[in-house]
């Protein structure tokens, strides 16, 4: 009788994908405070993208590598896959985007107002996560974004980049050619930290498409979705005890950190950054694929964190648009309304978790009843 082998869940990478996600919506909650990337509380709440995409690598390897070798998955089923995963949640992020946009009174940052001809473009745009460039009328917050309706869609942007590459090439390449793309990557992505390509000695890089912010967001994607291809290729687990709260700690003291160097930009920023990207985040994913949960308990929370972890980081920014529309008009300091952002994240947490059950859930199951029979 022909037998299968189930593939265990990393029910521990899942929560700390969650982990992560919340702490970018503090990241995001300081941004609005801040006056220069110096001084931004949780200070590197951007490199949480760079963790999301070795996870990524990591879990597609592990769900897919096989079934290329055994001929169960082709180039067009895996991204009809990928988007019927992700593009749902993009959709709603760019419409509630569009939505916080109109809210706010139709007009840019600087008071220019957009006529609803360019939100409606921007708003197409988003919705097929085709990129604007800066000081084009699409721009419709006039900063640059790739997407100004959402701006946290330019990772899923790479993420769709990755994906076509990992189906196209990656899975394809042996181990030694995969590492020699993590190297090359990786070299690629300590030139653009050390010659200080974001201007502030920080990978916080791939939001824009201005001065060649797209090729940094794509050295962050390409090197970490391979080396956590590699990882899976590589793997050999071994128990941890406590992997989801080590891991945790990590995640939350990585990102927490203050800017390194003082209040001026500084190169030490930029090696804490590429310290924590091409080695510490790997060994956190390590770390979490050997742990296990070990009661109904820490597995149901890894599980709720997990689940809500895609929709709470995509949809989330819209919220801020309008939490910073209030804080900059009202000149209001985080000390005095450091309630209302708990109270902001309790509520983006309960609105993630409606769009999973009453949206994303049941149109992902129909489009797969519909296209993956």
């Amino acid at each position: 009788m022909k037998t299968t082998t189930i593939q265990p869940r990393f029910d521990i990478l899942d929560g700390l994908r969650g982990v992560a996600a919340i702490l970018v919506i503090w990241y995001h909650f300081f941004e609005g405070f801040a006056t220069s990337p110096t001084d931004q509380m949780m200070n590197h709440g951007y490199l949480a993208v760079d963790f999301f995409f070795v996870l990524s690598g990591f879990v597609i390897g592990y769900a897919y590598d096989n079934r290329w070798k055994n001929g169960r998955i082709t180039t067009s089923g895996f991204m009809l896959r990928r988007v019927i995963r992700l593009h749902p949640m993009v959709v709603l992020s760019v419409i509630l985007g569009a939505l916080a946009f109109w809210l706010q009174g139709s007009v840019k940052w600087d008071g220019t107002p957009v006529s609803a001809s360019m939100l409606l473009l921007a708003l197409a745009l988003g919705l097929i996560l085709i990129p604007v460039l800066p000081g084009t009328e699409f721009d419709v917050r006039g900063n640059g974004e790739m997407f100004p309706l959402n701006g946290p869609s330019w990772s899923l942007f790479f993420e769709y980049i990755g994906s076509i590459l990992y189906a196209v090439v990656l899975h394809k390449l042996n181990r030694r050619a995969l590492t020699c793309v993590v190297l090359l990557s990786g070299i690629g992505l300590t030139a653009c930290g050390l010659g200080n390509m974001s201007g502030a000695y920080h990978l916080g890089m791939g939001w824009s498409i201005a001065d060649s912010g797209w090729l940094g967001g794509f050295l962050r994607m390409i090197f970490s979705f391979s080396i956590g291809l590699l990882m899976t290729r590589m793997f050999r687990p071994r128990h941890i005890k406590g992997a989801f709260w080590i891991c945790s700690i990590l995640i939350s003291a990585i990102l927490a950190c203050p800017y390194v160097g003082g209040t001026n930009p500084v190169i030490t920023n930029a090696v804490y950054d590429l310290i924590c990207t091409l080695f510490i985040f790997p060994v956190i994913v390590y770390i979490g694929a050997c742990g296990v949960t070990t009661d109904r308990f820490s597995t149901s929370v890894c599980k709720f964190i997990g689940q809500l972890s895609y929709p709470v980081y995509i949809i989330h920014y819209p919220v801020m648009y309008l939490f910073y529309h209030w804080v900059w008009s009202n000149n209001l300091c985080f000390n005095k309304i450091w309630w209302v952002c708990f109270l902001l994240l309790t509520g983006i947490i309960a609105m993630a978790w409606a769009a999973l059950k009453l949206y994303d859930e049941p149109v992902r199951r129909r489009l797969s009843t519909r296209f993956l029979q």
